[in-house]
């Protein structure tokens, strides 16, 4: 695993992979799984920016065989159409990774079903599309789902009295609740697959901390954490970097089923792929069984 990097994917010609996100981490993802021969389906909300990228990977690589499709994570209807519209274009998937997020808007904004947005998006919106896709992922031969956590669930809590911040909304807190529901989902995840017989392995990744424009697109260029970031630059690596871990959990073969990878440096911030450390919480497997409930409950969508 020692200084893995993009030159180490096998060759992926004949899988197919979908991407949430179309800028940063995803559209690193995409442009590395192009390039290794994967058909790549980029997800999400703007077609012009799907658009961009698409023609930006195509630029870097010819070959590639790659398309943008409309996905709202922030609209359980979004989510319900594109999967539909998915299935009646394919059989199976190979690969599906749970990238895109929004993180920490200055004030609480909702979803289109009042979901608090971060919660929803990041979080709640991949459930449900995990959930509509995972016929199509067993259908598969060894197909994964990655789903992208953050070095912040460290310091989150699910918050069941409170999941939407109804009573009191803190933009980081939110955040935090958000990937380590989204790690806690994709541990339980595995097991409830191990448990059905699925075929599918789940798998977390974390960036470390990236110089990508999350932290500008969502509180703003002016806020104290943009300004951070564009002062201490040094201390962020760059984004094709914080990718890795991601490609290293959808493409190794030596990745599992159950794990989480993140850089293997200066405390997980950046580096190599390398096994991440799992804050405590994430492995209260009693809360991730009742976090796995709610969001049943909360998004309609059932694991068959």
């Amino acid at each position: 695993m020692a200084s893995w990097t993009t030159k180490n994917i096998p060759p992926q010609d004949g899988r197919c992979a979908v991407v949430t996100g179309t800028g940063g981490l995803g559209f690193e993802d995409a442009l590395a799984l192009a390039r290794a021969g994967a058909e790549v389906i980029v997800a999400g909300r703007h077609p012009g920016k799907g658009a961009d990228a698409v023609a930006r990977i195509r630029q870097a690589a010819p070959a590639a065989n790659i398309r943008f499709e409309t996905l709202d994570l922030a609209s359980l209807r979004s989510v319900a159409d594109f999967a539909a519209r998915l299935r009646g274009q394919r059989d199976s998937l190979d690969l599906l990774i749970n990238n895109a997020g929004v993180m920490t808007p200055p004030a609480r904004r909702t979803t289109a079903d009042g979901f608090e947005l971060q919660l929803g998006t990041n979080y709640l919106g991949h459930f449900a599309l995990t959930a509509h896709l995972m016929p199509m992922l067993r259908g598969a031969r060894k197909a994964r789902v990655v789903t992208v956590s953050s070095v912040a669930a460290r310091g989150g809590r699910i918050d069941f009295d409170d999941l939407n911040a109804e009573r009191g909304y803190r933009p980081m807190s939110a955040y935090s609740q958000s990937k380590l529901a989204c790690l806690m989902f994709a541990l339980e995840l595995q097991r409830r697959g191990d448990a059905g017989g699925w075929g599918v392995d789940s798998i977390a990744a974390h960036p470390g901390i990236a110089r990508t424009e999350l932290l500008f697109n969502a509180p703003g260029r002016e806020s104290a954490a943009a300004r951070a970031r564009g002062l201490l630059w040094f201390l962020f690596q760059p984004v094709a970097q914080g990718a890795l871990p991601t490609l290293y959990a959808a493409t190794s073969p030596e990745a599992r089923g159950g794990g989480y990878y993140g850089p293997n440096g200066l405390g997980e911030t950046r580096g190599y792929p390398a096994p991440a450390r799992f804050p405590a919480q994430a492995l209260d497997t009693a809360a991730a069984a009742r976090l796995w409930a709610v969001s049943e409950r909360m998004t309609g969508a059932r694991f068959a």
